[in-house]
C-alpha cells in the first residue's frame, strides 16, 4: 500500500559489492537473461522447504538473516547478502557518498566460511583491482578472493591451511 502512495515503480537490490539489480513493480514470475525470458516460481513444501523452480530444477532458498532492508539468503547452499532499495534511497546513497571523505583503506573479508588454501600476496605487495589475493575452499570448491581496488597490501591476516568464518578479515589494502 505504501508503494502506491509513493508511486514507486522500481525496486533495487544491491549486492555486498554494490552491484545493482533493478526490479519493475509489480514483480513478475519471469526473469530475462539476454533476450530470452524464463519462468521462475517460488514454491514451498514440507519435503523440500522453500525453493525456486527454474527450468524444472529446484534450487533451495532460505532467508538466514534480515535487518531493515538488508538480507542474507542461502541460495543453493551459497550465502548472498543484499539490500533492497527504492529509487529514492539509491539517490540518497549517491548524495551521501559524495559528501563523505574518501576511504584510505579497503578491508577484504571472507565471503563465506571455509579454509584458506593459499595467500597470494604479502605485506607491501602492490595489487590491482580484480587480482586474486587468496584462495578460499568452501563446499569442496576453490574460490579466488579478488581485490576490489588498486593499492598496497598493508596487512595480511589470512594464513594458508587455516579455517575462517564469514566476514573474517583476510587482507587490508591501502588505497
Amino acid at each position: 500500500m505504501a508503494q502506491d502512495n509513493l508511486n514507486i515503480r522500481k525496486l533495487y537490490a544491491l549486492s555486498s559489492e554494490n552491484k545493482r539489480f533493478c526490479f519493475s513493480l509489480p514483480l513478475k514470475h519471469n526473469i530475462r537473461i539476454g533476450k530470452r525470458e524464463y519462468e521462475v516460481q517460488l514454491k514451498s513444501d514440507e519435503k523440500y522447504g522453500t525453493y525456486i523452480l527454474w527450468k524444472n530444477r529446484k534450487y533451495p532458498v532460505e532467508i538466514i538473516r534480515s535487518r531493515q532492508n538488508k538480507y542474507e539468503i542461502l541460495f543453493n547452499d551459497i550465502s548472498y547478502t543484499f539490500t533492497v532499495e527504492t529509487p529514492f534511497s539509491i539517490q540518497r546513497m549517491k548524495v551521501l557518498s559524495t559528501t563523505k571523505g574518501k576511504a584510505e583503506k579497503e578491508l577484504i573479508v571472507a565471503p563465506m566460511p571455509g579454509k584458506i588454501i593459499d595467500v597470494l600476496v604479502r605485506e607491501g605487495s602492490v595489487v590491482t583491482r580484480g587480482e586474486p589475493v587468496a584462495i578460499l575452499e568452501a563446499m569442496k570448491m576453490q574460490n579466488e578472493i579478488l581485490s576490489p581496488v588498486n593499492g598496497t597490501v598493508v596487512k595480511v591476516s589470512a594464513k594458508a591451511n587455516t579455517n575462517v568464518m564469514k566476514n573474517d578479515l583476510l587482507v587490508e589494502i591501502k588505497l
